[in-house]
């Protein structure tokens, strides 16, 4: 036996195994701060909007400001943190908000605070942090080793909900004891250790085979690969409805505060920290509720203890009971947001991982910031209480939609990466930009199969939609049953290249399924043509060919 034999196994640290990771460390022990300081201003702003105005519409507009960058922004700084490097992105985005806040801490010590410029400075802040969190999430598996991820994940969202469990109760002190614009000025000192920690991050950035997409293709890419994944496409529906119905809560609670409890600022954070302390117990228990529910039956149980709670913060006029109940609401969210953010994580190759999740995040905080304005005009209506009722009982109906749309089984084949190997025949001096792109591809394919072999092409154009190929057809030979050809559209040799470096595990077993409905020894014929290929044709005899000895771009 070895002295390493000899010594006891390393502790497990369960659930904060990822801490290990000093990088991981280093920045989720930072973005804790960062997220008390996000919360600060949340309170802070909340209860200035009531000094400064008593629209109950316009005090659930201050979320709505916070919310609806985080939908606009957070797609193309998605398809930003997957082209360039995700770690000087990150810091761009925190400056950014920093930047923001400070000078939002310079006006309202100048006196000039008014309610729209309250709007525009939430929604400047919230630029910075929408520009930041794609890269900061997708960074997260580059930190932590893949079976750590889940835990990882669950910790992400711990920092929030810890910070949400004291920086609210903190934040109403802050506001009583100084005033707003103490705490405004807080909320931008506390990016600045956050922004150190990706500064001291030294991340492994691999360098890429081929230039990064420009930024409207990469969009383009990210959201054509969410319509074509049915698992992500799932999973952003929910979120976004699940967004919606739940808003009440955060648009609402300060005027539960004011109206129903008869509070101050300090009871405004008193049930923010409630909901924050529910947040991170549910954020703890995800390991428990994954092992031992499936997916669609922890978001429906989740979706119903939420409901109920918000119902019931609705009909209360105790300040005891609606934190118990904000408690077991706050759990109840943090459990189903955590559940479909591993799903998103667990269904997307890493080529479109930040995207995927801007998209869900642009999903959830749209959801969010279109529900604030919808719930404020209910409030308006109906009274707090009538919209807390109604918000209540929409959340639970939310149940109905797991019958249409389940929630999709996540499977390590679907995003883990493989190199397709044979690189294309190229004869022809073509370059990256080169365009558009014809493929087809011949099976021979025995009648007696034709049906088999048409079901399976059918989940294939899926594949060839979401990697990147456009206008997919299959066609059968009149003349020929047997023969088969597949067709689709590439903008440019690049983006073939392109397609080809996407292909994960589950799709190239699709692949082989097809190909084994190939009848012939001499193996499928692949054709690559270059459509109208104007400039790779000398028109006139006498014409120099510039390109006759240039390099063609032939990266597998």
């Amino acid at each position: 036996m070895t002295a390493a034999d000899s010594l006891p196994p390393a502790p497990s640290w369960g659930p904060f195994e990822p801490l290990r990771e000093r990088a991981f460390r280093r920045i989720w022990s930072t973005s804790l701060l960062s997220n008390f300081g996000q919360l600060i201003l949340g309170v802070a702003a909340a209860w200035e909007m009531t000094r400064l105005t008593t629209s109950a519409e316009m005090v659930a507009l201050v979320q709505t400001a916070l919310m609806l960058p985080l939908m606009l922004v957070s797609v193309p700084g998605g398809a930003i943190a997957d082209m360039f490097d995700r770690r000087r992105i990150a810091m761009t985005g925190l400056g950014f908000a920093t930047l923001s806040a400070a000078t939002l801490t310079v006006l309202s010590w100048s006196g000039f605070t008014s309610p729209w410029l309250l709007l525009v400075f939430c929604s400047l802040i919230g630029t910075g942090v929408a520009l930041y969190g794609p890269s900061w999430q997708a960074s997260i598996s580059e930190q932590v080793r893949p079976e750590h991820l889940p835990a990882a994940i669950a910790l992400g969202s711990i920092s929030y909900n810890i910070a949400r469990s004291f920086g609210p109760a903190l934040g109403g002190m802050i506001v009583l004891a100084a005033g707003a614009t103490a705490a405004f000025g807080i909320n931008a000192l506390l990016y600045l250790p956050l922004l150190g920690a990706f500064f001291l991050w030294r991340r492994e950035q691999l360098p890429g085979r081929l230039p990064p997409e420009r930024m409207h293709r990469a969009i383009v890419s990210g959201a054509r690969y969410a319509r074509h994944s049915p698992q992500i496409r799932t999973v952003l529906v929910r979120a976004f409805v699940f967004g919606a119905a739940s808003a009440s809560i955060a648009a609402l609670t300060p005027l539960v505060a004011r109206d129903l409890l008869h509070g101050d600022a300090n009871t405004f954070g008193l049930l923010l920290g409630a909901s924050g302390v529910g947040a991170v117990i549910g954020a703890l228990l995800i390991g428990q509720v994954r092992e031992r529910l499936k997916g669609e039956h922890a978001v429906r149980l989740c979706a119903s203890i939420a409901g109920l709670m918000v119902l019931f913060v609705g009909l209360s006029h105790s300040l005891l009971l609606t934190g118990a109940v904000m408690l077991v609401a706050g759990a109840a969210n943090m459990l189903l947001i955590s559940l479909l953010n591993v799903a998103v994580q667990l269904s997307a190759p890493r080529w479109v991982m930040a995207r995927a999740l801007s998209l869900f995040n642009a999903s959830l905080t749209g959801g969010i910031a279109l529900g604030a304005w919808l719930w404020g005009q209910a409030a308006g209506e109906w009274g707090v209480g009538g919209a807390l009722v109604a918000s209540g009982v929409l959340l639970i109906l939310t149940l109905l939609i797991g019958f249409v749309l389940p929630m999709p089984a996540v499977s390590l084949a679907e995003v883990e990466m493989v190199d397709i190997g044979r690189e294309p025949e190229v004869a022809l001096a073509i370059t990256a930009r080169s365009g558009p792109i014809v493929i087809e591809i011949e099976y021979r394919v025995d009648p007696a199969e034709a049906r088999q072999f048409y079901e399976v092409m059918q989940k294939l154009q899926s594949v060839r939609l979401r990697n990147g190929g456009f206008d997919w057809s299959i066609a059968r030979d009149i003349a020929d049953p047997a023969l088969w050809t597949e067709r689709y559209h590439l903008p440019t040799w690049g983006d073939y290249l392109r397609l080809r470096s996407r292909f994960t595990q589950a799709d190239r077993e699709l692949q082989a399924r097809a190909d084994a409905f190939h009848a012939s020894d001499a193996g499928v014929r692949v054709r690559r043509r270059l459509e109208r290929p104007f400039g790779s044709v000398r028109w006139r005899a006498e014409t120099p060919d510039p390109d006759h000895d240039r390099i063609s771009v032939n990266t597998p």
